[in-house]
């Protein structure tokens, strides 16, 4: 007589056969056979067959209901054994997911980043601090939540498999990626963040500071990076009024020298508003003539000797002049700090922040630029390289590409900067598929790259409104390009067939997250679409439903592991031979095709995607590795290449690089960046510098970057590369690390043992590169 039972985790308990009934009740309720006695009878049958298997041991659950199943089908109640399968199996999963989310739990509590891939899986959270740890828990427990109960089987099956990557699995159910705020528009009129009103700024600091505060308050709405499209543009009205402030402020003071009066203030206030309002002029930083001329006709009733207004004016001018400049360095040096010290989402996480610039060429725009770019090159505090915000200078010919052009002497400075800094990086206006967009006069038009590479643009929706501003990506998912070559054993055929189901599943679940989203409300987004940043949000009521503003958005699907798929088909990468670089061209453009198909047909605008890969470069590789084995040029390294890159330890040259990646931008049209590696110190040789840069331009590329190391000694402050020792004082590393900098998929990473194990792979290749 059976009178105990051993549980799955080892433990004995009582036997109780009423757990039997209720099983098998169920069972036979679901497949709609319900009998109550029967039930009974069956689990009384099902302790008999146990009785004569067990032989005096102690049945386990899993031996029971083996059995349960046995008899069941033998009894002939088929549909209730499926019932009772499938049950059993839904049990084992959620049981099994139960488990592995506990051992995550464990292991985020109890080890340190450095011993922990998890923690370390977003470079900007440091995954050591309590804010850091509580947001993984967050995370890790809502991907366990959507994988069981909200993801189709198939899509959850797919991820969890690793034939595709859903990103951001966490915040499925919470928000969209990404945008470009636009802060001349958000700006106007001043702006709200849930907790007060801010008014319409008045000088550079404070338009500095709100540029800042938009970057965060739009962080925690939306899980991806904030991008200003418009830096430039934006920032130069708080240059033109801290310059009027100035510029009024010296003119007062000077006449009052010069005249002996102290009481001119409230009469010459007087004077400016009523030119202000009658002529509809304020002074500016260029072309003051026409105003001085005005100006001294209403100082004139005041003031007797006109050789001293337009003295005075001429002083005003000069010293308002050279404070703004002043001013404005301030406002870009605190507006780098600010990014790279305030935090986001529960005060954890630096907001991930991009600028665009180098457009605007106003003598405000300009100084603004020239100001941001000196600041960033002086580092932070103690002269570290600053992480954020991402820089993309937009490179243009007739604007700033040539010399004479207005903004040439901001290129150069930009290529100087980035020599040093890594920063900025490098858009390119002119590229076909990029000036195509492209209306003169209208900024919204101009290309921007969010820092990872996102782009967005061209607008199936509304073709009226192909711009840039209020725009972001909803959500992307990669898929898993080795793994597709590996299955099909080099047949071609096999590989595109099986290329277009994967496609057919991302498409799918792209749109069953957008359905997610689109039955959100604007108060799910109190600043994204409360403030109106999103594109005809400003159109919608708190609690209206954001489903049709959301379509202006993109659902992309990316793609890595390209240079490892056509070693896989070929037994070369495209860096190796003519013949992969064209099938790798069929292979993109096949997918860019079906996007395009995609985007038809829903009237949305699905995009291909170059994927930032990150940590996912590691995660492909490690299950395919177990279960294809470790294969030369494919899964012998711990990563696989970023998107079409050529492999990083491949040796060739940049400009071969350079026209070889250059075809892939114009097929990834939601987002692409090509790098090249330098050895050596890069400010030594600003010309080969910008000969690169030029190359990009020439070739096609629409966002480039050049990457090198970036080292720096905390002990004597030396900036540049440092191999065992600092080349400055001498020093060999010990406890005080040697901060080192790397360019990983667009952000900038810090020192290496924050690095997951894929990232410290890509950068050994790089340094081995570098050296050699």
């Amino acid at each position: 007589m059976i009178t105990k039972i051993r549980k799955r985790d080892g433990r004995e308990a009582a036997f109780n056969i009423e757990k039997i009934v209720n099983a098998i009740s169920k069972a036979t309720r679901a497949a709609g056979e319900e009998d109550a006695g029967k039930a009974f009878s069956l689990a009384e049958k099902v302790i008999e067959c146990l009785e004569k298997a067990s032989d005096r041991k102690i049945p386990g659950v899993e031996e029971i209901q083996d059995v349960v199943e046995t008899v069941l089908i033998e009894a002939g109640y088929i549909r209730t054994a499926k019932e009772y399968i499938l049950y059993r199996a839904e049990r084992t999963r959620v049981r099994e997911m139960n488990m592995r989310l506990m051992k995550i739990y464990e292991d985020l509590t109890f080890k340190e980043a450095r011993d922990n891939d998890i923690k370390r899986e977003n470079a900007n959270i440091d995954g050591d601090t309590a804010m850091g740890t509580m947001l993984r828990y967050g995370s890790e427990g809502a991907k366990q939540f959507y994988e069981m109960f909200v993801l189709k089987p198939e899509h959850a099956k797919a991820h969890r498999e690793g034939d595709i990557h859903i990103h951001d699995l966490d915040f499925l159910t919470l928000t969209t990626t990404c945008c470009q705020i636009d802060i001349e528009k958000l700006f106007n009129g001043g702006f709200g963040t849930g907790h007060g009103f801010l008014r319409e700024p008045n000088d550079i600091q404070s338009y500095s500071a709100l540029a800042c505060i938009a970057i965060q308050s739009n962080q925690n709405d939306q899980h991806g990076g904030q991008s200003i499209p418009n830096f430039d543009y934006g920032m130069a009205p708080g240059v033109a009024k801290t310059f009027v402030k100035l510029y009024r402020q010296n003119l007062l003071k000077s006449l009052e020298l010069l005249t002996g009066d102290r009481e001119l203030e409230a009469k010459i206030k007087c004077i400016f508003l009523e030119i202000q309002q009658k002529q509809e002029l304020l002074p500016k930083l260029e072309r003051m003539e026409e105003y001085f001329g005005i100006e001294a006709e209403y100082l004139s009733s005041i003031v007797e000797n006109k050789a001293d207004i337009h003295k005075a004016q001429e002083f005003a001018a000069e010293k308002a002049g050279t404070e703004t400049d002043r001013n404005t360095y301030q406002a870009m040096e605190a507006f780098v700090h600010n990014l790279n010290t305030m935090h986001s989402r529960a005060g954890a996480q630096i907001p991930f922040s991009s600028v665009n610039y180098g457009m605007d060429t106003s003598l405000e725009g300009r100084m603004v630029v020239k100001n941001l770019l000196l600041a960033t090159e002086a580092g932070l505090g103690n002269g570290e390289t600053p992480i954020f915000p991402i820089h993309i200078f937009k490179v243009k010919e007739g604007v700033n590409y040539n010399p004479g052009e207005p903004n040439y002497d901001l290129f150069k400075l930009a290529c100087r900067v980035s020599a040093k800094r890594l920063f900025p990086n490098f858009s390119f206006q002119d590229a076909p598929y990029n000036l195509k967009y492209y209306i003169p006069g209208k900024p919204e038009t101009e290309i921007a790259y969010m820092g990872c590479r996102t782009r967005v643009v061209g607008n199936v929706y509304d073709p009226s409104r192909e711009i840039i501003n209020g725009r972001g990506n909803l959500s992307f998912t990669t898929i898993n390009l080795p793994r597709l070559a590996l299955r099909s054993n080099k047949n071609i055929n096999t590989f595109f067939e099986e290329l277009d189901r994967k496609i057919k599943l991302v498409v799918d679940q792209l749109l069953e997250r957008f359905e997610i989203q689109a039955q959100k409300k604007v108060k799910n987004f109190p600043f994204l679409m409360g403030q109106g940043i999103w594109l005809d949000s400003d159109r919608l009521g708190w609690e209206d439903e954001i489903r049709e503003v959301l379509r202006h958005g993109t659902l992309s699907m990316g793609f890595i592991g390209l240079a490892e798929c056509l070693k896989a088909l070929t037994g070369e990468h495209h860096g190796e031979s003519n013949e992969a670089q064209e099938l790798g061209l069929n292979i993109i453009s096949h997918m860019r095709r079906r996007m395009d198909e995609a985007s038809q047909k829903y009237q949305m605008n699905f995009t291909l995607l170059a994927t930032p890969a990150e940590g996912l470069s590691g995660r492909f590789i490690k299950m395919d590795r177990e279960i294809y084995g470790s294969i030369e040029g494919i899964t012998d390294r711990e990563y696989y290449t970023n998107s079409f890159h050529i492999p990083v330890y491949f040796h060739i040259g940049a400009f071969e690089k350079i026209s070889l990646e250059a075809p892939y931008h114009e097929l990834t049209n939601a987002g692409h960046i090509t790098y090249v590696e330098l050895d050596g110190d890069p400010l030594q040789n600003l010309e080969a510098f910008e000969k690169i840069i030029r190359c990009m331009k020439e070739a096609g590329i629409g966002f480039g970057a050049v990457n090198h190391p970036v080292d720096r000694d905390p002990v004597c402050g030396y900036t540049g590369i440092i191999g065992d020792e600092c080349p400055k004082c001498g020093r060999k590393e010990d406890d005080d690390k040697f901060e080192r900098i790397r360019r990983i998929t667009g952000y900038l990473v810090g020192t290496l043992d924050r690095f997951n194990d894929a990232k410290k792979a890509e950068e050994r290749d790089r340094v081995k590169h570098f050296l050699t």
